[in-house]
């Protein structure tokens, strides 16, 4: 499936952030600092105002284009794409507290990594901020340490491959309407742990090598020498 990339300013810090991320994905794998890609995502919870034709076999399911808007949770997760472990988690919001609550699963599920190696966006809930509020400091102090956070570049999400699972995601699993935060859980939590379990990987293929000669004209706005990484 050919990818579309959405990009904002490709500026120096652009440039920094993509590079810093290209070469931590081509690292060798080393449990003891593990790359971990994280994000999450609204799911919203869609009901039927009219029952739907119930399924049979040959047949495909039918629904009535009326639907009824019950509300809305976040699904936080992450994944690790060189082992395809993975982790994930339902609330009713993404706070601070959540996403101290998924950084301490985290944690556990990886007890003996040095620290791990986190790539995630900008929101301002993802530092380590949010676990001085949601912890006492030696707890929140001892949990930073277990992390090395890595961003994308505003603009940037295709920078983070755990958007490459939330797309399998929207199609295999979220692909009709689910009206409970309870169910939705249930089903995206089974469709998680079975891929966790199957271990499948992401294979990343873009290289900072690649970046430099795709993006060379913003290279070249930065410093003239870029030119030689231009593809002839």
């Amino acid at each position: 499936m050919k990818r579309t990339w959405v990009i904002g300013k490709v500026d120096s810090r652009f440039l920094a952030q993509m590079e810093a991320l290209l070469w931590l994905y081509a690292l060798p794998y080393d449990p003891a600092y593990p790359v971990i890609c994280f994000d999450e995502r609204p799911c919203f919870l869609i009901g039927d105002q009219v029952e739907p034709i119930a399924l049979q076999q040959g047949q495909v399911r039918k629904e009535h284009y009326a639907y009824e808007k019950l509300g809305a949770c976040a699904l936080l997760a992450a994944i690790e794409p060189l082992t395809g472990r993975r982790l994930a988690q339902v609330h009713q919001q993404r706070r601070k507290r959540e996403f101290t609550r998924f950084c301490q699963a985290l944690a556990v599920a990886y007890p003996q990594a040095k620290q791990m190696r986190l790539v995630l966006d900008n929101l301002n809930t993802h530092n380590a901020s949010a676990f001085y509020e949601a912890l006492p400091a030696d707890e929140a102090f001892a949990l930073a340490q277990r992390f090395a956070f890595y961003y994308t570049p505003k603009a940037a999400s295709w920078l983070n491959m755990i958007e490459i699972e939330f797309s399998a995601l929207a199609r295999l699993c979220l692909n009709r309407r689910i009206p409970t935060q309870a169910q939705l859980e249930a089903e995206v939590l089974a469709w998680v742990t079975e891929r966790h379990r199957q271990q499948i990987k992401i294979h990343w293929q873009f290289s900072i090598q690649t970046a430099r000669s795709k993006f060379n004209r913003h290279y070249q706005q930065l410093h003239v020498a870029n030119e030689k990484f231009q593809k002839t």
